[in-house]
């Protein structure tokens, strides 16, 4: 898109928006029909000015005066009630567009690949989100309409000029050239900088949303100076970069409003000069309508250059949202087969890596049978969290195959297959919601007795009732009021109440008291009864109760079987045993 950033207006953008205002299309034209009016009666407006002088002048009939003045407050009530309906309108039809994009974009973003939400920004994510939509609204609120009706006035007017006198109008539009020519430098110009102001929002956006989600790490390690510092950085390029703007400003409206001033003057000069030379004709209420003229045809140029900000900064913003838009980032969902699950696995040959060319799994295969419960261990990067992304087909593998009850992940719905895969992970994610809704997700299949019957099951009753307000307490974002043995809890039962065919557990309790740590051993053992179960393992107690135990290293399996069969062997498992579990079964 970058190419075509000196373009001053880009039509096949604004025709894709244009596009948009189809199920709209009778208030599109209502609100063109208003803009119309408008222009209408601004015309008559100066007209009558100038009749009101001449007539008023020439004949000093009081009644003809008090006619033109009645016709002239009617045009003028006319044109107050079309600019009400054509502000109105206008600024709904532009609410109600980016409404349906809103939708469109929100709808988009939730079928993305993991891997796009891994390299993009979240404040530049939610910048386009909140504050490009609203960009987009004021082309339509304040953009293309007014200055397609600031067209017809400038239009309206040069021919109204040319009919009543064609010499005073060539004089006018002698200065047009000027005016004109620095229009069009500065919109170019605005253009260029408006792309800047908006990169620059959205680095701001993004460094602010970030520091304040990692707000407890700034202060941990005492980054505040710094922190400050990069802000104050980062905080003055955008500055500047408005800055920019307001000196394309600061240089065209005062040549605007110099080129505005010298027409008048000059209309005025040849104005007292033809009416000297032809003391028959009157030019007193010509040049009266003069005046109204000329500010419709220059003060418009002024307003358009000022709309045509508005209209630029929509257009860069639209340019932003319709590259997510465009962005073919989804898991192909091709699959026809939408029945419940058995909980039988299959890894086949499997490779896959994040980047290209850096390989993560190279060739994995392993069984899992139907209601067994697997441990996978391993380091830090052996490709243990890579197994869960691909069951659950976050990702696409480079090859092999992946198989569910002997049927390939591909040939299922993707919603289906991710609604019988119940996940538990290791950094639990909880809503600014009730803690009931947190576990329903508020699914209208699943009601609070349900809840409150599964909590007691796996023994997450009590904490929950002890709260404030029970299954109402709310947990505020991301699950502050809670510590992080309550928030995986929650993230227990919720896996629960979905009644999985496969269970996935994250199973990290290295950092919860003893308390909790025995309260979601036992939600272990209960939600993984009968039920296919993966664990990746961070404690000794769910090793040793796995029917099966996958030893990964560097992205392959290096060693399958038992607790006990491996520990025999003398191995890779028994090295990281003595290493990670052993002091645990010594304490």
């Amino acid at each position: 898109m970058d190419k075509n950033t000196g373009k001053a207006f880009d039509f096949g953008l604004f025709k894709r928006l244009v596009a948009l205002t189809k199920p709209y299309k009778l208030i599109f034209w209502g609100v063109a029909i208003a803009a119309l009016l408008i222009s209408i009666f601004a015309i008559f407006t100066a007209i009558l000015a100038g009749d009101i002088v001449n007539e008023g002048i020439k004949t000093k009939d009081a009644s003809i005066l008090l006619k033109l003045t009645l016709t002239m407050l009617a045009v003028l009530v006319a044109e107050v009630i079309s600019q009400l309906g054509f502000n109105y309108y206008a600024n709904w039809l532009g609410e109600s567009v980016i409404k349906d994009i809103r939708i469109s974009l929100f709808k988009k973003m939730l079928g993305f690949k993991m891997q796009y939400f891994d390299t993009s920004s979240l404040g530049v994510l939610v910048t386009r989100a909140v504050a490009d939509m609203q960009r987009i609204g004021e082309i339509f609120s304040q953009g293309f309409f007014v200055i397609a009706a600031d067209l017809l006035k400038m239009f309206a007017a040069a021919g109204v000029m040319l009919w009543l006198n064609w010499k005073l109008a060539l004089i006018v539009f002698g200065l047009l050239p000027i005016i004109l020519y620095a229009t069009r430098v500065f919109q170019k110009a605005m253009k260029v900088a408006f792309k800047e102001v908006r990169a620059q929002v959205s680095n701001l956006n993004s460094f602010v949303q970030e520091r304040i989600t990692g707000m407890k790490i700034v202060q941990l390690f005492t980054r505040e100076e710094i922190e400050k510092e990069n802000f104050r950085v980062i905080n003055e390029k955008h500055q500047n970069a408005w800055l920019k703007t307001v000196w394309y400003n600061s240089i065209f409206f005062p040549i605007a409003e110099i080129v505005n001033a010298l027409a008048i003057g000059l209309v005025v000069w040849f104005g007292i000069l033809q009416s000297v030379t032809n003391v028959d004709k009157e030019y007193a209420g010509t040049i009266i309508t003069f005046f109204f003229l000329i500010n419709m045809l220059f003060r418009p140029l002024r307003q358009i250059a000022d709309k045509f900000n508005t209209l630029q900064m929509g257009m860069v913003a639209a340019n932003r949202v319709f590259d997510i838009l465009d962005t073919d980032s989804r898991i192909d969902d091709l699959g026809s087969i939408e029945k419940d699950v058995k909980g039988d696995i299959k890894f086949s040959d499997v490779h896959f890596s994040y980047v290209e060319n850096e390989e993560v799994l190279h060739g994995i295969s392993f069984d899992v049978i139907a209601g067994e419960t697997v441990a996978i261990v391993g380091a830090t990067g052996a490709g243990k969290s890579t197994i869960i992304n691909l069951l659950n087909r976050f990702y696409e593998i480079d090859s092999g195959n992946i198989f569910v009850d002997d049927i390939s992940l591909n040939d299922y719905r993707l919603a289906k297959l991710r609604g019988q895969i119940a996940v538990v992970l290791q950094d639990v994610f909880l809503f600014a919601d009730t803690i009931a809704n947190n576990i329903s997700l508020k699914s209208s299949a699943i009601g609070l007795e349900e809840i409150e019957a599964a909590a007691k099951q796996i023994g997450v009753h009590e904490f929950i009732s002890s709260l404030p307000g029970g299954y109402q307490y709310n947990v505020k974002e991301r699950g502050t009021m809670l510590s992080s043995g309550q928030r995986q809890l929650i993230a227990f039962l919720r896996a629960y109440v979905s009644n999985p065919g496969i269970l996935v557990l994250d199973e990290a309790t290295s950092s919860v008291d003893t308390y909790s740590e025995q309260l979601i051993q036992r939600a272990t053992d209960k939600i993984t009864e009968g039920r296919t179960s993966i664990i990746i393992a961070h404690r000794l107690h769910t090793i040793k109760k796995a029917d099966k135990i996958l030893v990964m290293d560097a992205g392959l399996i290096v060693e399958t079987g038992t607790h006990r069969e491996l520990l025999e062997k003398g191995g890779y498992y028994r090295n990281l045993y003595e290493a990670q579990f052993l002091a645990e079964e010594m304490a």
